[in-house]
């Protein structure tokens, strides 16, 4: 299950988009017109992603994800409603190609000897900076 490309298809055939109007900024023009975008896409419906792309998706973005599969992006930033298509297309894309993106695993290390007594030399500094704060006999 590592070996897996980051490669995504163009997906925009396999989203859907909602309007509404957006708290965002824009004056009386927000109470006229539908700026705000709501994108939709249904991973576990894709026909464009592969199976493994699918559950890797599904498993990454299970918490962004609603009960039916479907990952929603929502966009107001701008008070064009193409331009906030367009936002909401890009993060979008960010947000898949960052959750197929392989996870590197990590190199286990151990601290140098100079970090180690370093650390050791603070610890005995601020043991008697501490010691030195009690009170003082007449």
């Amino acid at each position: 299950m590592t070996s897996y490309s980051t490669y995504i298809p163009d997906l925009s055939s396999e989203l859907s988009f909602r309007t509404s109007r957006s708290s965002g900024p824009g004056g009386q023009h927000v109470n006229k017109v539908d700026t705000r975008i709501e994108l939709r896409f249904n991973i576990s419906n894709s026909q464009l992603l592969r199976e493994s792309q699918k559950e890797i998706l599904l498993k990454k973005l299970s918490k962004k994800l609603t009960n039916d599969g479907d990952l929603i992006i929502v966009s107001q930033q701008d008070r064009s409603q193409l331009r906030n298509k367009e936002i909401a297309t890009e993060k979008f894309y960010s947000t898949i190609q960052k959750a197929l993106r392989p996870v590197k695993k990590r190199k286990a290390t151990k601290p140098t000897r100079s970090s180690i007594e370093k650390r050791i030399n603070k610890k005995k500094q601020t043991g008697e900076k501490k010691k030195w704060r009690g009170k003082i006999e007449p």
